[in-house]
């Protein structure tokens, strides 16, 4: 029996292989979009921890939320750092983290902070950041790379970098004369942390001393280094920063306090809210990919069962002379179900082959310029029941069929001309 299967299959061989192929794409997207869904809620969801407020300028939630967080598009402004000590010095505050974009380096974005990132920033389950090598920065022209950054460019301690104006990958503005010395390597941590290079305020502040309106000072008229480190290099903007509470019942009243300030217009946002906010505003293409991906589904094994009754006919003399030699009815249906339950698993076998083959290229590259890690895991519970559905589907889309052969009779295959 199985040896008739397996030359029946061969026979019609480009027609299983066009059915395989259909179904393994409509897998492929199916458990992709459903695990590339649960990887980006994941990873954004741990890029940040402990933090109950965050405070930029004035500007929409998801924004302030991306550029702070994400390092994913820029600030339509900066704050003061005056407005800052105004919060930073707040009874209600525990602590606070500031922090400066709009510089890069090869394409990663360089943030400017102080010591209090390494000692209150967390991610994932309330992780702190640790060195893998090094330590963090001491000095003005200091520089602490992610993980990412070290791997990606193979840096090690004490090389020197050239930071350049601007976040694009591209700069033809950058501070040649005033290079940077790598002075520590942070661990792993998934999240935008590793593909960033982080620097002191000082360091922003003298990157930019002598520079107007972002364009860099006339040829020898730059201000060296040692000259620098001797002028007064406390930042006079940032671009937002965190601020971790004594206690979370402030957390409404200090959010209303600051978006009603009145020195200057700015935003307090929660993290939590505002990853929520954007899961709302990301359902309705959730939804829309699931029923793409299911509509794919359904036209790969309903293509399946076209090819099984389209191929009845030419099969016919076959089912006739299988009757003939004695087998029966049911034994007939029962090869053409198993022809569609084996078309439908061979599919899904390649289906995740194919996905995890593509995950695994794609992970690095989503990491590397977007900041999304996407976890390679096993199939999950709910992946495992969505294969069986399609199993189920399959088995049904070959009852059809099978049925047709069933009511063929004997007499009707051996008189076929051929």
């Amino acid at each position: 029996m199985l040896n008739l299967f397996i030359r029946s299959l061969w026979n019609r061989r480009s027609t299983a292989v066009l059915t395989i192929f259909s179904i393994s794409i409509s897998v492929t997207l199916l458990i992709g979009v459903e695990n590339i869904r649960k990887g980006v809620r994941t990873s954004f969801s741990s890029a940040v921890s402990g933090t109950d407020i965050i405070v930029g300028a004035r500007g929409g939630s998801l924004q302030l939320l991306l550029y702070s967080i994400f390092r994913i598009g820029n600030a339509t402004n900066n704050l003061s750092w005056e407005s800052y000590n105004e919060f930073h010095n707040d009874k209600r505050v525990k602590w606070t983290i500031p922090i400066s974009l709009g510089d890069s380096h090869r394409g990663f974005r360089v943030l400017g902070t102080n010591q209090e990132y390494f000692k209150h920033f967390r991610y994932g389950s309330k992780n702190k950041l640790e060195f893998s090598r090094g330590q963090s920065f001491s000095k003005v022209f200091d520089v602490v790379i992610g993980s990412e950054v070290a791997i990606k460019l193979n840096y090690r301690l004490n090389e020197k970098i050239i930071i350049a104006h601007g976040t694009g990958r591209k700069s033809f503005l950058k501070h040649d004369d005033r290079p940077f010395k790598v002075v520590g390597i942070l661990k792993p941590t998934g999240t935008p942390v590793d593909q960033s290079l982080h620097v002191s305020l000082e360091g922003i502040t003298a990157m930019h001393i002598d520079w107007e309106s972002g364009a860099p000072p006339m040829e020898g008229e730059s201000l060296s280094s040692a000259d620098i480190l001797k002028l007064d290099l406390k930042p006079e903007e940032i671009t937002s920063f965190l601020i971790g509470l004594k206690s979370k019942i402030h957390a409404f009243s200090l959010q209303r306090q600051i978006n009603s300030f009145k020195e200057e217009p700015l935003s307090a946002i929660m993290p939590g809210v505002a990853l929520q906010e954007l899961w709302n505003l990301l359902r309705t293409a959730e939804v829309g990919l699931r029923i793409i991906t299911w509509f794919v589904l359904f036209a790969g094994l309903l293509g399946m069962m076209t090819s099984l009754l389209s191929g009845l006919n030419e099969r016919r003399r076959e089912m006739a002379i299988l009757r003939s030699v004695g087998a029966g009815p049911g034994t007939i249906s029962f090869l053409l179900i198993f022809e569609a339950i084996f078309l439908t698993l061979v599919g899904i076998l390649f289906g995740l082959l194919f996905l995890y083959i593509t995950l695994f290229v794609s992970q690095p590259l989503l990491e590397a310029y977007f900041g999304l890690f996407i976890p390679i895991q096993p199939p999950s519970v709910k992946d495992l029941i969505i294969l069986g559905v399609i199993i189920l589907n399959g088995m049904l889309m070959g009852l059809i069929p099978a049925l047709r052969a069933y009511r063929q009779s004997l007499s009707d295959g051996m008189t076929i001309r051929l």
